[in-house]
């Protein structure tokens, strides 16, 4: 399948790996937002702070920033009276990171993040596949109109909200990257396992520029996430945007494991099994992501890793892998018995 030439593809071409950024709402958190405070407000009210976020992010070595705008759509925005500002709030998000972007002294790309919707498409759930689509549309025009060079879809679960929001991309004029999490016992919550990541949306325009995952549970259990895709499609390109080590709540704060030190490892780790672009979802700050950036500028080859080796260099996993249960290969299975 042949992908039209764009932004981050000439990217990948020209770097052959190339360094997301890291979280959006660990971020902000540490500069005042408050629990239950839409981030993409902020695009309005704080947009100082939102172009210290990406620009953090750019100084750390970041070849790739998302734009303020996870949780971008009219269902989102809705819980917060915003749902008639969606394609604004959308642009205004685009603007500031791309004006950090276009600052910067080397290319960066400016991805448009777009979340999951919240709600469940039929028969689950109320929402049809065309409001989804249109809800997508909405948001993904604003981003473009914004400056965003591709459709960054991340956090899904359920393939057909991945197609929604692919099918907007396309209809917006945006080339399209999608992440599932997966973060209910190796596969996403809508029961989607990563081999089977690449079939959601590869007929849907020129396919994606990209797949992968981020978030899930924490850095080990994403890494054999990704052993599973890179086994499944060995030259694809595979993202990996896990999370800083394991999250674990201290009285109410949520508190996450993973050091510079082991971030670092796992770029290492995730350049081993074969991702192509790497980055870091909650709890990973510039300081993460700068050791990220040391770890692959100085990178090595080794041998691909294996679950094991996984667990011993970054720590246990949250989940049984995807591939748990009799049918599953030794690695796997063995793994868990250490």
């Amino acid at each position: 399948m042949t992908v039209h030439a764009n932004p981050l593809s000439d990217l990948l071409a020209e770097k052959g790996v190339l360094l997301a950024d890291g979280a959006t709402g660990t971020s902000l958190f540490a500069m005042g937002l408050e629990a239950g405070e839409a981030p993409e407000l902020w695009n309005e009210s704080k947009p100082d702070n939102i172009t210290k976020l990406h620009q953090d992010f750019v100084d750390a070595g970041a070849d790739i920033i998302l734009t303020n705008s996870f949780g971008g759509t009219r269902h989102r925005l809705k819980l917060h009276q915003a749902q008639d500002r969606v394609y604004d709030l959308n642009k205004r998000a685009a603007e500031i990171a791309r004006a950090v972007a276009d600052a910067a002294p080397r290319k960066v790309i400016t991805a448009g993040s777009v979340g999951p919707t919240g709600e469940l498409l039929i028969p689950l759930g109320a929402m049809s596949y065309d409001d989804a689509v249109a809800a997508f549309v909405e948001q993904i025009e604003g981003l473009k109109d914004g400056g965003a060079e591709v459709a960054w879809i991340e956090t899904m679960s359920a393939p057909d909200e991945i197609r929604a929001a692919a099918e907007a991309a396309v209809k917006a004029g945006l080339p399209y990257v999608y992440t599932g999490s997966f973060d209910t016992a190796g596969k996403t919550m809508m029961g989607l396992h990563p081999k089977d990541m690449f079939a959601v949306g590869q007929d849907i325009g020129d396919g994606p520029v990209a797949t992968g995952a981020n978030c899930g549970v924490g850095a080990s259990d994403i890494l054999s996430s990704l052993l599973d895709m890179t086994d499944a499609n060995p030259s694809a390109a595979i993202i990996v945007k896990g999370n800083c080590g394991i999250p674990e709540f201290r009285g109410s704060e949520i508190y996450y494991s993973g050091t510079p030190p082991l971030m670092a490892d796992y770029a290492r780790l995730a350049r081993d099994a074969g991702a192509k672009i790497i980055g870091g979802c909650c709890g990973t700050s510039c300081e993460h992501l700068a050791a990220m950036r040391v770890a692959l500028d100085t990178y090595t080859p080794s041998e691909r890793p294996t679950v094991e080796t996984i667990i011993e260099r970054i720590g246990p996993m949250r989940n049984k892998t995807a591939n748990e249960g009799p049918s599953a290969p030794a690695r796997e299975r063995g793994s868990r018995r250490r």
